[in-house]
């Protein structure tokens, strides 16, 4: 029976993968800061775990669903770097060394795209925070010689499922809120711009692209990963096909039967965005990805189709 190591393992994506590996009949260790069956603290029993493992998945971190005020920054990168350190640690140390280790990357690694998508080959990494958290993790990821096990630096888009960024979206369309989200001039204190977490006026008239992907298809992905040896490095995690802001929203309010709110303004999305403690650059910024390696290696998307994803989203969200 082939062992799974689950890095971040209570999280969105880490309870689908257990539930997944568990029915298929695979033996499955998780590691988490609580409720898994290792801490991140306990090196050892991670050296345990990981040594005759067949896969490894690195998950851990916090959510970038706050302010990014110095406190959260600094947890934002520990949280990605020492735990992506501890499994590589492991990996370097084990007598029987994993063949594959996946570990989360961001598509937000990308520049804010109107022009042209980003692929693995042509696209252009960006600036500032959320950017320089990426490639630090990447970097993580690589930073060891692990000759054994080949890695994968999963880039992936929006995931849309029973939980995450559709939940509050659909509490807005209940409330006739929430329309196309319009970007637009707001004053950038030095402090964020220093930091480099200001969100500079980018797409007109809410056209930033949504670059997305199902739950379905993250798990798909690295099904798929473990069986074509000839894949590693950055991959994109996206449906073959985004959208723009406005067909994303009014995608959702058809599915959930409700007329189409109205346009929401960069000034009220600012104001609302410190009211709830996120930021506005994780809907502004326009993210335009293509999912390059995996087209051409023949990978087949499950749910590339938005309408149909949204559906199975929300009817997944019922049942929970």
């Amino acid at each position: 029976m082939s062992r799974v190591v689950i890095g971040g393992s209570t999280g969105f994506i880490g309870r689908h993968l257990q539930e997944k590996y568990r029915r298929e009949g695979r033996e499955v260790v998780t590691v988490s800061r609580s409720g898994a069956d290792l801490s991140w603290g306990d090196q050892a029993g991670i050296d345990a775990a990981v040594d005759g493992a067949a896969l490894v998945v690195g998950l851990a971190g916090k959510s970038v669903n706050c302010r990014y005020n110095a406190r959260n920054r600094a947890e934002i990168f520990r949280s990605r770097l020492e735990t992506t350190t501890a499994l590589s640690s492991a990996i370097r140390r084990a007598t029987a060394p994993p063949p594959l280790w996946v570990n989360s990357s961001t598509a937000t690694i990308y520049r804010h795209a109107e022009d042209r998508p980003m692929t693995e080959s042509t696209g252009e990494t960006g600036t500032g925070f959320s950017v320089d958290v990426a490639k630090a993790w990447e970097r993580a990821l690589f930073a060891d010689a692990l000759p054994a096990t080949r890695r994968v630096a999963l880039r992936t888009a929006i995931v849309l499922g029973d939980a995450g960024v559709l939940g509050p979206i659909r509490t807005l369309a209940r409330l006739g809120l929430g329309g196309t989200q319009r970007d637009g001039w707001w004053p950038i204190l030095p402090g964020r711009r220093a930091a480099g977490t200001a969100h500079h006026p980018g797409a007109r008239g809410g056209r930033q692209r949504f670059s997305w992907i199902h739950v379905d298809d993250v798990l798909g992905i690295v099904d798929f990963l473990e069986q074509r040896s000839d894949i590693d490095g950055p991959v994109n995690a996206a449906s073959p096909h985004p959208v723009d802001n406005p067909e994303f929203m009014s995608t959702v309010w058809r599915v959930l039967g409700v007329r189409f709110g109205p346009a929401t303004p960069r000034w009220m999305l600012e104001l609302g965005a410190i009211g709830i403690r996120t930021e506005t650059e994780l809907i502004l910024k326009s993210r335009w990805v293509l999912p390059e390696k995996l087209t051409e290696a023949g990978y087949v998307f499950r749910r590339p189709d938005l309408e149909e994803a949204v559906r199975a989203s929300f009817a997944a969200t019922e049942r929970v």
